[in-house]
């Protein structure tokens, strides 16, 4: 029996899956979301002392908490984080890890490592950039406001309704855990994997990322395992809130091993 964990990114917790989870579960699906430390209905915990570790001990403890044998792990945004070093640490309970609109976490590298190296120049990177900055006590990073979002939240297909809920749920986030590298071997590259990204205001899609591949990047190669599979969404950062019911489709197909399939670059001197 496989389950599904639901990991959010930063500023929510386990009640932004509340559609998702509910047409999963009316699927026949088992499913867990989890809430990180120092977030959603876990805010209270917060503390200067929370870090990366401090998330991935909690994916890892929600894994080996399931009685499921294997586990889709659904990393979103900032989750993925966590998430990949839940996996590492767990690589035998991960049936497939699922990266939902959210970067490639590589060893060595914090999250603000990576969007300051790979993210492209534009207002998306300097705010990320300046959250640290932001945070109050110097560690804790206050939640948008309304305004906020709906100027920087990459918000396409979100109700009026789910905007309102995302800002009064919305929780401060922890610094400490962006800002701390991510330990992780080879066996999270070793793991079947799905790529969902929201082309909506987005940066990449399936047809940016087949020319990448296409082009001999040594980093991505990796991505055109047959194991590895991909969808686009034509919806903006959220899809758990503006398209419930089509991501809960998505995660159900990438969970049977569907979606698109990259074709692999020939080896020097092969027939193609």
């Amino acid at each position: 029996m496989t389950a599904f964990v639901l990991v959010s990114g930063g500023y929510t917790g386990g009640w932004l899956w509340r559609e998702v989870a509910a047409g999963l579960r009316a699927a026949g699906a088992e499913v867990h979301t989890a809430t990180l430390t120092g977030l959603g209905d876990r805010r209270h915990l917060a503390g200067p002392d929370i870090d990366l570790d401090t998330h991935i001990e909690d994916v890892t403890q929600l894994i080996d908490h399931i009685d499921a044998s294997e586990v889709v792990l659904v990393g979103y945004c900032y989750g993925i984080y966590p998430s990949a070093g839940a996996a590492d640490r767990r690589a035998d309970r991960i049936a497939r890890l699922v990266y939902l609109d959210s970067p490639m976490p590589q060893d060595g590298y914090s999250m603000i490592d990576q969007v300051r190296e790979r993210m492209p120049d534009g207002p998306a990177r300097d705010r990320t950039l300046a959250q640290q900055e932001r945070a109050e006590d110097g560690w804790r990073i206050p939640a948008p406001s309304l305004a906020e979002w709906r100027e920087h939240g990459n918000l396409a297909g979100v109700s009026d309704d789910a905007l309102i809920r995302l800002t009064r749920l919305a929780s401060p986030a922890p610094a400490g855990p962006y800002a701390q590298k991510l330990r992780i071997s080879e066996a999270v590259a070793a793991l079947p994997t799905t790529g969902v990204f929201c082309t909506t205001g987005g940066t990449m899609d399936i047809a940016s990322l087949e020319a990448l591949v296409a082009s001999g990047l040594p980093l991505v190669q990796h991505l055109a395992d047959p194991r590895a599979t991909f969808f686009d969404m034509a919806t903006g950062h959220w899809p758990m809130l503006s398209t419930p019911e089509e991501l809960t489709d998505v995660l159900l197909r990438a969970a049977a091993g569907e979606g698109h399939r990259l074709r692999a670059v020939p080896a020097a001197g092969a027939s193609a």
